[in-house]
């Protein structure tokens, strides 16, 4: 059995996707405390730009299941912005605007940041036609010793315990390796419901 091990996100980049969609099962690490260095609130979007969630100060040493969204500024603003202005010219953009923006805009209300995670990452499965299994690890039980291997999230030594064996997906495929990084919002807005396709390439 393949497990990959991933931390809650919005919009994972390629490589933590690509892991998922080759695993038979996806364990969400809910129970992880927070850090700032992690991807559960953040989601790059260029080389150099992210969007962001900000984070209740009071939360930051709790549990990612226990991490409140921070509202007391206007961050939906930025984060769209920052959305629209490098993905408006993409060839996918138009076609999922309206349905992303109503979807960002309903889930930002959340007062924890996992549901906002969970309602954005299930409908990017759907727009992409992604089928996973995955759990949180909370609701789970799961036994590393039964797997065959183990994927955990891309460049996360740093924030997650790294497992004795554990592996991180690469990507040498030349036309998508340089994207690697980048959230699964590039793949959308690029190729559409042809995403799948490109997942499969990764495989």
């Amino acid at each position: 059995m393949i497990i990959s091990l991933q931390q809650p996100q919005f919009a994972p980049n390629l490589y933590d996707l690509s892991a998922m969609h080759r695993a038979d099962r996806v364990i969400l690490l809910d129970e992880d405390q927070w850090s700032r260095k992690g991807r559960t609130h953040r989601a790059r979007i260029t080389e150099a730009e992210w969007i962001n969630i900000p984070i209740k100060t009071e939360d930051k040493k709790k549990e990612i299941r226990e991490v409140r969204i921070d509202h007391s500024e206007d961050w939906f603003t930025p984060f769209w912005n920052g959305i629209y202005h490098n993905y408006h010219s993409a060839t996918w953009f138009d076609y999922f605007e309206d349905e992303l923006k109503a979807l960002f805009d309903e889930a930002r209300y959340s007062t924890k940041l996992i549901d906002f995670n969970l309602c954005v990452f299930n409908k990017m499965l759907e727009f992409l036609e992604v089928n996973l299994n995955y759990s949180l690890a909370s609701l789970s039980e799961f036994d590393n010793e039964n797997a065959t291997t183990i994927y955990q999230e891309y460049q996360s030594k740093n924030y997650i315990h790294r497992l004795e064996g554990a592996q991180i997906v690469t990507i040498d495929h030349p036309d998508f390796k340089q994207f690697g990084e980048r959230s699964i919002l590039h793949l959308l807005f690029h190729h559409g419901p042809e995403t799948f396709k490109v997942l499969d390439l990764l495989k």
